[in-house]
C-alpha cells in the first residue's frame, strides 16, 4: 500500500551499503586510490605534528654561500672534508655524519687526508640499488672506499624508497641505515620501526638548525661558542632556497610538507628527521589494508544504521558530524598513538552507506510518486495529482476523519433511455460516456475527487486527499456546472439528431459533514473512498431532488459552509438519523454575484411563503405561490407541488 514503508527497504539499504564497501575496499588496493590515503597522511601528519623537545641534529649545509666563499666547483677535494671533520671534532661535535658518497678513489693525498680524519665518531654514506631482473631482484650496495672504513668510520645506507607519486614518506628498511648508524655512533639504540612505517616530518625545508659549510670550517670565527658541542652533525648538500617541487633537482625530495609549501627538502635534512624518528620513536606505523577493509565494512554498517529508516534533516546533521569525526579520530590516533589509520576508506564506505540510503529513498520516492499518480489520475484533477506527487506525505491512506463535502449526481430517466436502446448497447454506452465526461470534468475543475461511478450515478467528494478549506463552495459550483453541462450535451444531441434525440436530466445532491476517508477494501482490491452518515444523507438529498423536482439540492451544513457566495432556498425539512430536529433541504438558485438583487427579494418572499404554510395561512400562501412561480420559471414543478399541498390542506379543513 502507498502509505506503508516497504519492510525490506532497510535490509536492501544495508546490503547495498556493504556491497559498495567491499567494492571500495578492493579499489583502494589500486595505486590511484592509495594516493588518496597518502595525501591524507600528508595533511594529517603536518597538522600540529609531534615534535622533539629539541632537534637531535644540526645540519652543516653545502649551500650557495659556501660555494661562493670557497670558490671551488663540486666535487670539493676530500682534504677539505677532512679539515671539516677535524674542525667539527674540535668544536665538540659528538657524531659527524657525512651524507656524501666517497665510493671512488680521488687524489691519493686527498684520500689519505680524509682517512686520517676518520674515527668511530664518523658515519659515511653508502647506497643500495635494487634492480629487477628476469631471474630475480638484484640488490647492490655501494660502500665508501675501504681506507676510510679501515680508519674506523662506519657506513650507513642513505637509500630511500619513494612512493608512486615520487614523495618520500616511508622510513628506510634495514638496521644499518645512515640515521641508525649515526644513533649508534652517539651511543644510542635506534628504535625499530615496523614494516612500512611512515616518516614524521617536523617542518618544511630548513626546519632543522643549519650552519653553512664554510662557517663550520672556522667555527671560532663564525659560530657562537659551544654551538656544536655534544651535537650530532649531518653534513650534506642543501640549497639555501629549496628548489620548486617540479624542478627535478637532485638530493632533494618531496615530503609531506611539499603539499603545503610546494618546495622540496634536502636529503641531508630528511636524514636528520629520520634520525629523530628513530631516536624518539616518532615514526608512524601504518594500519594494514585488511584492518582498514574490515573497518570500512564496520563503518558502512554503522552509517547505514545511523542513517535510519529514511533520509531527513537529521540524516544531514548526522552526516555533517560523522565525516569530521572520522577525520578527527584518524588525526588523534596519528598524533598521540603514532598509528596511521587512513580515514579514506571508512569515509568512502560511510559516504556510500549514506548515499545508498539517499538513493533508495529517491527510488522509493519516485515509485511512490508513480503509484500516487497511477492511483489518483483517474479521479483527481491533474493539478492535484501533481501536488500529491510532489508531496506524498500529504496523503494519509490509512484512514482519517475529515469534514468533507459529498456530491451525488444521478441521471434522470436513464431507465427509459436504456429501454429504447436495449438493442444498441454500443449506442447506449457511447451516450452515457458522453454525459459522464463533462460531469466528471465539472468535479475535477473544482478540485474534487471522483469516488466512483455507480451505473449512471457519479459520486465525488471534496477536502481529501488534499485539504481544501473552501470545499463546500467548490462542491456547489461543481453541481451548478453539472447542470450547465447537461444542457450543453442536450443541445449538441438535438443539433446532431433532431427532435428524436435523447434528452438527459440529472439530480444533484450535496451534503457536508465529518466522514472517514481512506482505503477501503481487501488485499485483492481497494478504493480510496468515504464512509459516514453525511454520505448517506447526501445520497438521500440527491433522491429528494426528484421528489421536489429541483435539479440541485444541498444540506444545511453545506449551505452554512458555502457562506454568502450563493443564494439558497429552504424547500423543506426532513428527519435525519441521529437528530431530533428536522434538517432543512435547500435549493441553489445560483451564485449571488451573478443573480443580482432580484434573487434576494425572491428568497425573502419564499421564506414568507414557508412561514405562511407553517402557520396555516393558506390564502397568503396561495398568493405567494402564484407570484413566485411566475418570477422563477425553473421552479414550476416545485411550486405546483406546493400548490397541490395547500389545496389539499384547504380541502381537508372544509
Amino acid at each position: 500500500m502507498l502509505g506503508r514503508r516497504d519492510p525490506e527497504s532497510r535490509s536492501r539499504a544495508h546490503l547495498l551499503a556493504l556491497a559498495l564497501a567491499v567494492a571500495l575496499g578492493l579499489l583502494f588496493l589500486l595505486e590511484p586510490f592509495r594516493l588518496v590515503d597518502q595525501r591524507l597522511f600528508d595533511f594529517a601528519s603536518t597538522t600540529l605534528p609531534a615534535r622533539p623537545a629539541e632537534p637531535g641534529a644540526v645540519i652543516v649545509a653545502i649551500d650557495e654561500p659556501s660555494f661562493s666563499e670557497l670558490g671551488q666547483r663540486w666535487p670539493w677535494p676530500r682534504s677539505l672534508h677532512a679539515h671539516l671533520v677535524r674542525k667539527l671534532r674540535e668544536a665538540g661535535a659528538k657524531v659527524i655524519a657525512l651524507d656524501i658518497l666517497f665510493s671512488e678513489p680521488s687524489q691519493p693525498q686527498d684520500d689519505a687526508a680524509l682517512a686520517a680524519a676518520m674515527g668511530n665518531d664518523v658515519v659515511l654514506s653508502a647506497e643500495e640499488s635494487v634492480i629487477a631482473m628476469p631471474q630475480g631482484v638484484q640488490t647492490t650496495r655501494v660502500e665508501p672506499i675501504q681506507p676510510l672504513l679501515d680508519a674506523g668510520a662506519r657506513s650507513g645506507s642513505t637509500s630511500v624508497d619513494l612512493d608512486g607519486d615520487a614523495y618520500l614518506r616511508r622510513m628506510p628498511d634495514g638496521e644499518d641505515s645512515f640515521a641508525a648508524q649515526a644513533l649508534r655512533a652517539a651511543g644510542l639504540d635506534p628504535r625499530t620501526p615496523p614494516p612500512g612505517a611512515m616518516i614524521q616530518y617536523f617542518g618544511p625545508a630548513r626546519s632543522y638548525p643549519t650552519v653553512s659549510y664554510y662557517q663550520a670550517l672556522d667555527p671560532d670565527r663564525f659560530l657562537p661558542p659551544g654551538r656544536l658541542r655534544g651535537q650530532t652533525v649531518f653534513v650534506g648538500l642543501s640549497l639555501s632556497h629549496p628548489p620548486a617541487a617540479n624542478s627535478g633537482a637532485g638530493d632533494a625530495f618531496a615530503t609531506a610538507y611539499t603539499v603545503r609549501e610546494q618546495t622540496l627538502t634536502a636529503g641531508v635534512e630528511i636524514q636528520a628527521a629520520i634520525y629523530d624518528n628513530l631516536r624518539l620513536g616518532l615514526f608512524v606505523a601504518q594500519t594494514p589494508w585488511l584492518v582498514l577493509f574490515f573497518a570500512g565494512l564496520a563503518f558502512a554498517g554503522v552509517a547505514s544504521l545511523v542513517a535510519g529508516r529514511r533520509t531527513s534533516w537529521r540524516t544531514a546533521i548526522v552526516a555533517a558530524l560523522w565525516f569530521p569525526a572520522l577525520l578527527m579520530g584518524s588525526w588523534v590516533l596519528l598524533r598521540y598513538g603514532r598509528v596511521w589509520a587512513s580515514p579514506a576508506l571508512p569515509l568512502a564506505t560511510s559516504l556510500s552507506a549514506f548515499a545508498s540510503r539517499v538513493g533508495l529513498d529517491y527510488a522509493r520516492e519516485r515509485r511512490l510518486r508513480r503509484a500516487v499518480s497511477d492511483a489518483f489520475s483517474r479521479y483527481l484533477a491533474p493539478a492535484m495529482v501533481e501536488e500529491l506527487a510532489r508531496n506524498p506525505e500529504a496523503l494519509r491512506l490509512g484512514g482519517e476523519r475529515r469534514s468533507l463535502s459529498i456530491l451525488f449526481c444521478d441521471v434522470r430517466g436513464f431507465t427509459e433511455i436504456s429501454e429504447r436502446l436495449r438493442d444498441q448497447p454500443e449506442r447506449l454506452t457511447s451516450l452515457i460516456n458522453r454525459l459522464l465526461e463533462p460531469l466528471s470534468a465539472a468535479v475535477l475543475e473544482q478540485g474534487g475527487t471522483i469516488d466512483k461511478y455507480i451505473g449512471d450515478c457519479v459520486m465525488a467528494f471534496w477536502n481529501a486527499p488534499l485539504a481544501n478549506p473552501g470545499h463546500a463552495a467548490q462542491a456547489v459550483r461543481a453541481g451548478l456546472a453539472m447542470l450547465r453541462a447537461v444542457d450543453q450535451v442536450n443541445a449538441e444531441l438535438a443539433a446532431e439528431e433532431g427532435p428524436g434525440a435523447p434528452r438527459f436530466a440529472v439530480g444533484v445532491g450535496i451534503n457536508t459533514g465529518d466522514c472517514v476517508v481512506g482505503n477501503f477494501g481487501s488485499r485483492w482490491r481497494f478504493d480510496y473512498s468515504v464512509l459516514g452518515d453525511p454520505v448517506n444523507l447526501a445520497s438521500r438529498i440527491e433522491g429528494l431532488s426528484k421528489t421536489f423536482a429541483v435539479s440541485l439540492l444541498v444540506g444545511e451544513e453545506t449551505a452554512k459552509a458555502a457562506g454568502d457566495e450563493f443564494v439558497f432556498l429552504e424547500l423543506d425539512r426532513i428527519a435525519v438519523k441521529g437528530r431530533q430536529e428536522l434538517s432543512p433541504i435547500l435549493a441553489v438558485l445560483g451564485e449571488r454575484s451573478a443573480l443580482g438583487p432580484e434573487a434576494e427579494a425572491f428568497a425573502r418572499a419564499h421564506d414568507s411563503l414557508l412561514r405562511a404554510m407553517r402557520v396555516g395561512d393558506w390564502s397568503v400562501a396561495l398568493g405567494l405561490i402564484g407570484r413566485l412561480r411566475d418570477a422563477h420559471p425553473g421552479l414550476e414543478a416545485y411550486f405546483a407541488r406546493l400548490e397541490a399541498r395547500v389545496l389539499a390542506d384547504l380541502g381537508g379543513e372544509g
